[in-house]
């Protein structure tokens, strides 16, 4: 079988992903790692939590949680920091369906924020891939474990409430919505991903097919989210290498934390 390039370059980095730790946690001790995109404020400009140590039960630094991110380092070519939303985010993805359950997830989809506004430190890496147009939005924040695993078995329930509705934009135009559960690696101490297709039609007759990969892992006090979107080819299995790799970083900066308190 034959992989795509990012594909490659993650597994590559998957195998390798000792070397990466032990990198990003002298970055942590030493000076800021120079090719994170960003890492503090959430999508909607609320500011950081005060910093708290490491240690049993308690939140990442910020500073440990932009180490943990997946950024193009370790996609490789031809992802780059992003340059912008898609027009397709608000053309698209902001839209209304009557299902209590199948409007939450357009919203999270939107917002990309299942769990809420974080509740702690947080960073965030948003990529784009220069040959499909896809975007990835990878984000490390501390949330309560309960309320993570609440929020993951109701994404587990969606393939059976929402497998199949219809949702209308606010430009009025209607799309078929459908919902799959996407597999991911064993990482983490939770874990769930979903890929949805939203098909339509543009004002001028002009057919439209988005497909958007959310995924979500617990790693302790923390938590994983991840898109991956576009109009084009969007890699499922960039999606779960990044979670597989991203989860190992963070669980070794975790142990880290432990380790100095």
């Amino acid at each position: 079988m034959t992989h795509p390039p990012a594909a490659r370059a993650l597994f590559a980095s998957a195998l390798s992903v000792t070397a990466l730790l032990a990198t990003a946690g002298c970055a942590v001790d030493d000076e800021p790692r120079p090719r994170w995109f960003s890492a503090s404020a959430s999508a909607s400009g609320a500011s950081p939590a005060v910093e708290q140590p490491a240690g049993s039960g308690a939140a990442l630094t910020e500073a440990q949680a932009q180490a943990a991110l997946v950024t193009e380092a370790d996609l490789g070519e031809p992802w780059e920091p992003t340059r912008g939303a898609r027009t397709w985010r608000d053309g698209l993805l902001k839209a209304t369906t009557e299902d209590r359950d199948c409007q939450l997830l357009l919203d999270a989809l939107y917002t990309e924020e299942p769990f809420g506004a974080p509740k702690g430190p947080q960073a965030t890496s948003a990529l784009d891939d220069g040959d499909t147009d896809a975007q990835l939005r990878y984000r490390v924040a501390a949330h309560p474990a309960a309320d993570v695993d609440r929020t993951l078995d109701w994404m587990k329930s969606l393939p059976g409430r929402c497998g199949q509705f219809t949702a209308t934009t606010t430009r009025g135009i209607v799309q078929g919505v459908e919902v799959s559960d996407l597999p991911l690696p064993p990482v983490g101490d939770a874990r769930h991903a979903l890929r949805v297709t939203l098909a339509g039609e543009t004002e001028d007759g002009e057919l439209t097919y988005l497909t958007m990969d959310l995924a979500a892992v617990r790693v302790g006090e923390e938590a994983i989210t991840l898109t991956n979107a576009g109009l084009d080819e969007v890699d499922a299995e960039v999606t779960q290498q990044a979670v597989q790799l991203g989860s190992q970083r963070l669980a070794e900066i975790r142990k880290q934390g432990k380790a100095q308190i």
